[in-house]
Parts: C-alpha cells; sequence; structure tokens
C-alpha cells in the first residue's frame, strides 16, 4: 500500500515525530527514513531501548497509529498517479486484487476509504495477519490463500526491496515501482505505474 497506491510518508513521519516527543523521545527524519516500512515491533525497540515492555511499546505504537489515521482523515490523501487506472483496469479484466501490507488493519481501511478505492480489493492482509514482516513472504502467501490463488499466478506491485525479496521467496512475479528507477530483482521496473505497459501484468501472468 505504501509507496505503491499511496504516498504516506509524510503522515507517517508526522505521526511518529509527534508521538515519540510525547515520549520524550525526539527522532530525526533520518531516523524514520531508515525504519520506513518496517513493523511497529520492529521499530520501537530500537527508538524506546532493548529493555521497552511488549506493553510499552503496543501503547507507543497504537498511540501513533490512531494519530495517522487522524491526520489521514484531515488531509488530502490521493492515490499515486496511475493507481486509479490501473486499480480499475484490472478490475474489468476479470483480476482479483489484494492489499498485502504491513501495516495495522485499521490504517488499510482508512486509506482505502479516503482514496475511494475500498471496493476494488478481494481481499485485506495486514500486521496481524502475520508474524514477521517483509522481507519474509508471509505476507504475501496470506494474500494468495485469501485470493484462492496459488503463487504462480500472483503478481506483487513493491516499491521497496525487502518487498520485492519477499515476493521472489514466496515464489510470485514482481513489478517494481522506484523513483529512480532501479529496484534489483523485480521482474519490471517503473519509475511510475503510469509508465507500466498495457500488457505487463498479462505478460507476467503468461511469464
Amino acid at each position: 500500500m505504501d509507496g505503491t497506491l499511496v504516498d504516506s510518508e509524510e503522515y507517517h513521519w508526522l505521526s511518529w515525530r509527534d508521538t515519540m516527543a510525547s515520549e520524550g523521545i525526539p527522532i530525526t527524519h533520518d531516523q524514520f527514513i531508515k525504519t520506513f516500512g518496517q513493523r511497529n515491533d520492529s521499530i520501537l525497540p530500537q527508538w524506546l531501548g532493548a529493555g521497552a515492555s511488549a506493553e510499552r511499546i503496543q501503547q507507543v505504537g497504537d498511540s501513533k497509529e490512531e494519530l495517522y489515521r487522524k491526520l489521514v482523515r484531515e488531509g488530502r490523501m490521493e492515490p499515486l498517479p496511475g493507481v486509479m487506472d490501473w486499480v480499475r483496469r484490472l478490475r474489468e479484466q476479470g483480476w482479483l486484487q489484494a492489499v498485502a501490507s504491513s501495516a495495522p488493519r485499521k490504517n488499510i481501511e482508512v486509506v482505502l476509504e479516503v482514496m475511494g478505492l475500498a471496493g476494488f480489493f478481494e481481499a485485506l492482509v495486514s500486521a496481524e495477519d502475520v508474524t514477521a514482516g517483509k522481507p519474509d513472504p508471509q505476507v504475501f502467501q496470506r494474500g494468495a490463500e485469501r485470493l484462492g490463488m496459488p503463487p504462480s499466478r500472483c503478481i506483487v506491485v513493491e516499491d521497496a526491496a525487502p518487498g520485492v525479496e519477499a515476493a521472489r521467496r514466496a515464489g510470485m512475479r514482481c513489478i517494481g515501482v522506484s523513483r529512480n528507477g532501479s529496484l534489483t530483482g523485480a521482474d519490471v521496473v517503473v519509475r511510475s505505474l503510469v509508465d507500466l505497459r498495457d500488457s505487463a501484468f498479462e505478460d507476467l501472468g503468461r511469464g
């Protein structure tokens, strides 16, 4: 979702910055960037310290996510270029679509609702559905299971190296979306979904 359907980086940064400040632990933007896309239970021990209890990690993470959802609802979040065209086109062509994300389910639901995308996905997989984050393939494997499809018939759209590796480990083809046009391991790499050729999914599905 983050980085492929929507650019949510600023909302995550603001919510992490303000949440950690309220805990008396200021973080820099560089610290945030290094952890962006990871699960909260992976991020927070780095900032709270290795001795932080599971309860405190959960509480701080929940506070951050509540603030994130508030910012999303109050802001002007829109799909990334090409997203609406592709989501509609794939639906019309009979493709089943799933969101497989390390984000909490409530976050996914709010983002899809705000962007008007909720009705296009047959399945959602969230942080609550897996025990390990990318590059572990669990999140994509769950998505395939919920769509009732074998991994070999699935195509992942990813914007980060751990996600591409997770797709590979799941036995799936992968389209990489990278602003610099480079994402090692993906079958196809574009700078934006606008640049993706019309036959991209069909071609990979036959591969």
